[in-house]
């Protein structure tokens, strides 16, 4: 059970430095900035999942252009549903996260989606951006990292690569618990490198309402 005065989800320290970083480079990468103990709780639902054969291989794009592409893209996902308390508190500490965002940045984010992402060994994720093409309610990425101890030589790195400059890494990222990133999803290029050991996120998105000329996006 939950303690009665559990500790910050997403330390409110870093909301001023975050909101900086967005602004001045685009991304952001906080370590530390994610409670332990939900971190633990949060990895062992995704390894019960995993476990159970419960997660979804994940593909690109979506709609009638979703495909699955192994040689792109090696994780299995389970979209959060606010099923467990440590869900619940993740995605409260979001919301907070939104509205500061929208309150400093005038984004006018709406929505927050997220789904636990597995990568097996040997997975890996190849270059891309998180806003789909035509479309850009997808306006800023969440990641947060839920393995404990993870090795210098574990693999796995988030690569993150300039604006600009697709080709130039201006940062890299191990996947240790408790380090949250966040960046421009429309605009900053990133990849996950290959793990050499069994990987646990969460991703996520903060949307804004696209709806044009009778078209619904995102989807209700």
């Amino acid at each position: 059970m939950q303690a009665l005065h559990a500790p910050p989800a997403l330390s409110p320290a870093i909301l001023p430095e975050l909101v900086d970083a967005l602004v001045d480079q685009g991304w952001y990468v906080g370590e530390g900035a994610l409670d332990s103990t939900l971190c633990h709780e949060l990895h062992a639902e995704l390894r019960a999942l995993a476990e159970q054969d419960a997660l979804a291989v994940a593909g690109i794009g979506r709609g009638t252009e979703h495909t699955l592409r192994r040689d792109i893209r090696g994780d299995a996902i389970h979209w959060l549903d606010r099923e467990s308390l440590a869900q619940r508190r993740y995605l409260e500490a979001m919301g907070e996260l939104q509205r500061e965002l929208n309150r400093a940045l005038f984004l006018g984010l709406f929505e927050y989606e997220a789904h636990f992402a597995h990568y097996p060994p040997g997975a890996f994720y190849q270059k891309h951006v998180d806003s789909f093409r035509g479309r850009v309610n997808r306006v800023v990425s969440t990641v947060g990292y839920l393995n404990p101890d993870w090795p210098a030589d574990g693999g796995g790195e988030m690569a993150i690569f300039a604006a600009d400059d697709p080709q130039r890494e201006v940062a890299r990222v191990a996947p240790r618990a408790g380090t949250f990133v966040c960046f421009l999803a429309e605009t900053v290029p990133h990849e996950v490198r290959l793990t050499r050991l069994p990987r646990a996120s969460i991703a996520g998105w903060f949307r804004r309402n696209a709806s044009l000329d009778g078209r619904v996006d995102p989807a209700r």
